[in-house]
């Protein structure tokens, strides 16, 4: 399947964006509707509904949205930007200061630019999502060679071995080596 490629309005170059967000997002939906719809329909065959247990089952479902909509992640040379439903986020990834992938359970980037900007990325979209991997790992590179990623060069590297290893896993898988 190709990247999405859709114009960008701030720079003019091209941006990439998550492949899986909107079928992730259809996901949420679909699951909110249906903890909804089902909550609603039981509570009307057991003994009809009333406005509070509609409005409470209403609040449910929109919690489990939220909870469940990915953030969704566009990158162009240069800019890596991360929006949620109620945040906004964007680094100049060619002037990074810090990327720290942090040991643990915890599986986010952690990126900070020149400008003070600061954004989290979820390492499964960096993995499901080449294209945006390509970018940030170019912009990351620029900002090792200008001197501004002081903080992060050993993770990136440590990342950049994870992305490889898992690409030649899926290529033997698909290719059934493996």
């Amino acid at each position: 399947m190709e990247p999405r490629f859709t114009p960008q309005l701030e720079s003019g170059h091209p941006t990439v964006q998550d492949r899986e967000w909107a079928g992730e997002a259809r996901a949420a939906t679909g699951c909110a509707g249906l903890l909804l719809s089902v909550s609603l329909t039981v509570d009307a065959c057991d003994g009809g509904l009333n406005l509070p247990a509609t409005l409470l089952w209403i609040a449910l479902a929109a919690v489990l949205f939220v909870v469940l909509l990915p953030a969704k992640v566009v990158a162009a040379p240069g800019r890596l930007a991360v929006r949620t439903l109620w945040t906004r986020a964007a680094v100049r990834t060619d002037r990074l200061t810090v990327l720290r992938w942090p040991d643990g359970i915890e599986q986010r980037l952690v990126l900070a630019d020149t400008e003070g900007g600061r954004a989290r990325v979820e390492l499964r979209v960096l993995l499901a999502n080449p294209p945006l991997w390509s970018l940030l790992e170019a912009g990351a590179r620029t900002s090792c060679e200008n001197g501004t990623l002081k903080d992060g060069e050993r993770d990136l590297h440590r990342l950049k071995r994870r992305v490889e290893r898992d690409t030649v896993e899926s290529v033997f898988r698909i290719s059934g080596l493996r």
